[in-house]
């Protein structure tokens, strides 16, 4: 860490650290834009500071240090030490380029934040920005590595922060930034983000769980030299020159193990693993071999990565086996070059000098391919955001194609996400499918090493029900891109024939004033960008047909009665009593006395993200922004709601309790509802096998602040393994 003392000699000494740390990797290297762009960033930030008090420009120089240890080119350096001047300072990029160059610029564009530009919400600035940096990525990978090296120190120096902001950014990181560190293979960067996002997700739950493994790492420690010596001892008998380590796994995947498990801490018994490290391949599974000969392999716990390396390039034999005092063990073994790679991923091989990935590299990165295209499909930004976290955070399944091609694909992945892996017209026209020789349902999940045929028709299309199954986003995506064509065509056909008939009634054709372009003239008045996007929107009942006539010849009259404002009203206005609450919460702009009824698979909470979505007859159903129904839902149909924040009205959620089967966490949980002002509805308590007791209630609150007040408390109790948010069932009155 850079300390900070004596302005000018920490700078002298601050830039010279720096250029020593570029010269043990890159003795060659010209560093007169990286000494540059260190001196323009000392000289734009001065007078800045952080949270911390410190001067602002350490930051980027931190940055810079840790891109270092990723033996990072002089670009991305020069990038890292000037990645907040222009959001933070008067310089703008014309500068930047002048001074530094265009890949420099670029690269600085890339990490800028689109901090000029009005958003509705943070949320949609937060995944409008994410949505630029992740088409940054898709270029140029410089900018991810980048950003991570930035958000790997303001992890580290997070606790300046308030509590909110610390557990917001640290959320953030642990569903975005760990993820793409994994992908890029960078397995120290992705390890030590997970540790700090869990240090403040549940700072509780971190020291408890510090506590529990430093109290045992005397005895782990001896034992990890107990194991090398043995495993050493072996090999030397065969002759085989090994280096051998052992080291405590992280605390992130410990917890995470304990939770997907439901286990408690002194039930985790493989806390350790051992990594081997020889000279050649063969020489791997010689040792493998040797391993397998004195302790004896747990069944199902062998992956030969060697042979099948992951998407990110990682290799290494995974075993795990019963070690000294019937201890599992787990044990990694590679090459040198496999080891480089596991520790620094895509930074361990980039040429960058070249400016672009290597073939054989870019072939096993399709995944940032993909993300161009998930760009190209879809166009609201938290969605795009939720597609890609979706695709980082799912482990993988890997299958085959009939030609031994290996296809990298989510748990839980169809063979219609297969089709749609390989070609999109395979997957919108696959009608089904054979795995291993069967023929199979297309719903079928698939598993590591199946063998899948695709069966396609010519006369087949995407089906909505699809959207229930598949799990890639480029198969979702691909599958509501052919379902909104489908469905714009046929509205923007009927939008056509209600407008001719509107125009006939007071005289008029619609051919002749399309010809005329009359009709395109007024497509701005209802704030379409052509006749197209007005026909379609007239269609799906968004304007009437009555609107457009009148504004394309407002001095005539219909001879028909006149009928409502729009047909957006007449699908959806009701009176009815029973939904006043419903009203008095939600508002729909320009329209009153709907018919609004609350979606019970996501039960949204007054001060939470919403939208409406339209259904002829049934008025408006309200669902939270990140519904999962949301994706099988016409876009064309939701609408823009907000709450009405003078409401003191209740609803009623339901959230889902694990804990141990313990006497008194009934109590416990009771007093935290009536200390944050929530009524128990309804409860269902029931206990498992495993001495877990599963708790659903029913709780009456007033907005999302008091529920997520309540649930933090929960997690926070002893006893308590897992809180979560569940959806009502249709039976349920709410």
């Amino acid at each position: 860490m850079i300390i900070f003392g004596n302005k000018e000699a920490d700078l002298k000494k601050n830039l010279e650290e720096l250029k020593s740390s570029i010269k043990e990797y890159y003795p060659d290297a010209d560093l007169a834009s990286v000494e540059k762009a260190y001196n323009f960033a000392t000289e734009k930030h001065k007078g800045q500071f952080r949270q911390s008090g410190e001067p602002y420009y350490l930051h980027p120089v931190e940055v810079a240090t840790t891109l270092t240890k990723l033996k990072m080119d002089i670009p991305s350096i020069t990038s890292a030490l000037l990645h907040d001047i222009v959001e933070d300072t008067e310089v703008n990029f014309d500068e930047i380029q002048r001074d530094f160059g265009l890949e420099v610029r670029e690269l600085v564009d890339g990490l800028t934040k689109l901090a000029k530009y009005n958003f509705k919400s943070t949320e949609e600035a937060q995944a409008e920005n994410f949505r630029k940096m992740i088409m940054a990525m898709a270029k140029d990978i410089r900018v991810i590595i980048i950003k991570l090296a930035d958000r790997l120190h303001n992890m580290r120096t997070l606790n300046h922060l308030p509590t909110d902001k610390q557990q917001r950014i640290a959320q953030e990181t642990l569903d975005i930034y760990a993820p793409i560190a994994h992908r890029l293979g960078i397995s120290w960067l992705k390890t030590e983000l997970e540790d700090l996002s869990f240090m403040y997700m549940d700072s509780e739950g971190f020291a408890d769980l510090v506590k529990k493994v430093q109290k045992q790492k005397t005895e782990k420690e001896k034992y990890i030299q107990e194991v090398i010596k043995v495993i050493q001892d072996r090999l030397s008998e065969f002759q085989i020159k090994a280096h051998v380590s052992g080291r405590l796994k992280n605390y992130f995947s410990i917890s995470n193990k304990m939770k997907r498990r439901s286990l408690d801490f002194d039930q985790i018994y493989d806390l350790i693993a051992f990594r081997i490290i020889v000279e050649d391949v063969t020489s791997c599974y010689e040792v493998l071999g040797i391993i397998h000969s004195f302790w004896k392999p747990v069944p199902g716990r062998f992956k030969d990565y060697i042979a099948m390396p992951k998407p990110n390039n990682y290799q290494s034999l995974h075993t795990t086996v019963i070690g000294p005092y019937g201890e599992r063990v787990e044990i990694q073994i590679r090459t040198p070059e496999m080891h480089k790679i596991a520790e620094y991923g895509i930074a361990a091989h980039w040429l960058y000098k070249e400016g672009h990935m290597p073939d054989d590299d870019a072939e096993k990165f399709t995944w940032l391919r993909s993300l161009l295209e998930t760009e190209t499909d879809v166009k609201d930004s938290n969605e795009f955001m939720d597609s890609v976290k979706m695709d980082f955070f799912s482990n993988e399944v890997y299958v085959f194609t009939p030609t031994g091609e290996v296809k990298e694909l989510p748990v839980g992945s169809t063979p219609i996400d297969f089709a749609y892996s390989i070609h999109t017209n395979l997957g919108n026209t696959c009608v089904g499918a054979k795995v291993n020789d069967l023929i199979v349902p297309l719903k079928s999940t698939l598993k590591s090493g199946d063998i899948v045929e695709i069966i396609t028709s010519k006369t087949q299309n995407p089906k909505k029900d699809w959207l229930k199954y598949v799990k890639t986003s480029k198969a979702r995506n691909k599958i509501r891109v052919y379902l909104r064509t489908i469905e714009n065509e046929r509205s923007r056909t009927l939008g056509q024939e209600m407008l001719e008939r509107e125009l006939k009634k007071i005289g008029l054709s619609f051919q002749t004033l399309n010809k005329e372009g009359k009709i395109s003239e007024v497509a701005s008045t209802f704030k379409y960008k052509n006749l197209e996007e007005l026909l379609i929107g007239i269609g799906y009942g968004k304007v009437t047909p009555k609107e457009v006539a009148r504004a394309i010849a407002p001095d005539l009259k219909s001879e028909e009665k006149e009928e409502k404002a729009s047909i957006f009203r007449e699908i959806v206005q009701k009176a009815a009593k029973s939904v006043r609450s419903s009203r008095n919460i939600v508002k729909v702009s320009g329209a009153d006395d709907l018919l609004i009824r609350f979606a019970k698979c996501c039960t949204p909470v007054q001060g939470e993200p919403i939208v409406g979505f339209i259904t002829r007859g049934r008025g408006i159903t309200i669902h939270r922004k990140n519904c999962s129904k949301l994706i099988e839902m016409d876009d064309n149909r939701i609408i823009d709601v907000d709450w009405d924040k003078s409401s003191t009205a209740r609803q009623i959620t339901r959230i889902r309790i694990e804990t141990a089967d313990t006497s008194g966490l009934l109590a416990k949980m009771s007093k935290i509802f009536a200390e944050n002002g929530a009524n128990v509805v309804a409860a269902d308590i029931k206990t498992n096998e495993s001495n877990r007791a599963v708790c659903v209630f029913d709780i009456s609150i007033q907005d999302i602040g008091q529920l997520n007040k309540i649930m933090s408390n929960l997690k926070k109790t002893p006893g308590i393994f897992n809180v979560s948010r569940m959806g009502l069932s249709e039976n349920d009155e709410i």
